[in-house]
């Protein structure tokens, strides 16, 4: 299999196409089964499956002539790769009518190069909900890991991932864009910690399921702490706790029972305050212990008159943005320089994948050069008669260097000079 008869394809669905509590219902709960019966699809050699709470891609290698990708909404398309991709991931998923329908509209496809430079990016962290974060190099190394173990992934995507995850490593060594990160979640937790303290024992509630919500969920799994998520609809909240934990409960369970909760984050994009002081103002003053309520909404959803509830403590993102933003704009500040890094590797990772067939057919031939070389240099010595151990290591030095002045094997990519 050479460059020319194989292609590779990557199919994504993300954050930024996708709110992340819909991302459940796209996830694939056996990532091994699923990507062994991508696999089964004619002409799919090799399947990786990256799968995180803000993404579901799947990468695979089609032995195909054809320089373009199927497009699945063209009727002539039917039955070919695109279109076999979608029968399966619906099949394996738990998607509603409105995401089948819409499937083709949502999902990402890219091939080439673009698979290339995407897979970098990802692997600098400039896709990931918080840029630089060093998880997803982890989960990179995890997904190819265990495409390996299950053997879906074979020399192509195993060279690849191997190759990108050892440039993006280079590169956020070189630029510093993982260094230090800290989220709207990880500050707003910190606060948490230090204002109310956070044990076994506080009863935590986060409100909302967008990335904000994510963040702040994300801090608290790192820390161990257990929590319950709510939203104006339980399937959201649902879809949300499947990726990100939680425990789900009714919004309309969240008033009446306020008084249970030590500690309240609330992370929604609604456009009203979801928490008025009507609403809890009753059940809280009856509270033996203060509640804090930490309001990281975007615009705020806790009304200001909450603050004069007693036993009520409330701070707004106003409060702790200056921390966020000041370390976000130092990473950002990064993000051209990481840019450009990348632009100057993905030729460099296109010139490996296109020789990636090529370089054990060389080795193969030196190898028998080699074995002819040895048989050669046998019959030499025994009719050049008596020689002593250091002429016969200058010949046999001799032989290898015109063996291999004749047939070379490329430079290795891990061989390369940056």
């Amino acid at each position: 299999m050479t460059e020319g008869n194989f292609k590779i394809i990557n199919a994504r669905f993300t954050h930024k196409n996708i709110p992340i509590h819909k991302l459940e219902r796209f996830s694939f709960k056996d990532v091994p089964a699923a990507a062994s019966e991508f696999k089964k699809i004619t002409d799919v050699s090799e399947c990786v499956i990256v799968q995180t709470a803000s993404r579901v891609e799947i990468f695979l290698i089609i032995n195909l002539e054809t320089e373009d990708t199927p497009d699945a909404r063209r009727p002539e398309a039917k039955g070919l790769v695109i279109n076999q991709i979608q029968d399966i991931w619906t099949s394996l998923t738990e998607l509603d009518q409105w995401d089948i329908d819409h499937f083709d509209q949502t999902l990402e496809i890219y091939s080439g190069v673009d698979v290339y430079r995407n897979l970098l990016k990802l692997a600098c962290g400039l896709d990931s909900v918080v840029v630089g974060k060093n998880e997803i190099l982890d989960q990179l190394k995890t997904s190819i890991a265990q495409s390996k173990e299950s053997k879906t992934s074979g020399r192509v995507l195993n060279k690849l991932f191997d190759t990108c995850i050892r440039v993006a490593s280079q590169i956020r060594e070189t630029t510093g864009i993982g260094e230090n990160v800290v989220s709207l979640g990880d500050i707003a937790v910190k606060i948490a910690e230090e204002n109310a303290g956070i044990d076994k024992k506080k009863h935590i509630l986060l409100i909302g399921t967008g990335e904000s919500a994510a963040r702040v969920a994300k801090a608290l799994n790192r820390k161990g702490y257990t929590f319950d998520v709510t939203s104006l609809t339980l399937d959201r909240a649902t879809g949300f706790s499947k990726i990100l934990g939680g425990t789900p409960i009714k919004w309309e369970d969240v008033f009446p029972s306020f008084d249970k909760f030590d500690i309240v984050f609330v992370a929604t994009t609604a456009d009203y305050f979801l928490i008025q002081s009507e609403h809890i103002k009753r059940i809280v003053e009856n509270k033996k212990k203060g509640v804090l309520i930490l309001d990281v909404s975007e615009p705020r959803a806790v009304a200001d008159k909450v603050s004069t509830i007693t036993g009520v403590k409330l701070m707004f993102k106003d409060q702790i943005i200056e921390m966020v933003e000041e370390n976000e704009n130092l990473r950002m500040a990064k993000v051209p320089e990481v840019e450009k890094l990348i632009a100057k590797e993905v030729p460099i990772i296109e010139a490996t994948m296109k020789r990636i067939d090529a370089e054990p057919i060389i080795s193969d031939v030196l190898a028998s050069v080699d074995s002819i070389r040895k048989q050669e240099l046998e019959k030499a010595i025994e009719q050049l008669g008596d020689l002593d151990e250091n002429k016969i290591k200058i010949i046999e030095e001799l032989t290898k260097k015109v063996a291999q002045s004749i047939v070379s094997v490329p430079k290795k990519s891990d061989e390369k000079s940056n």
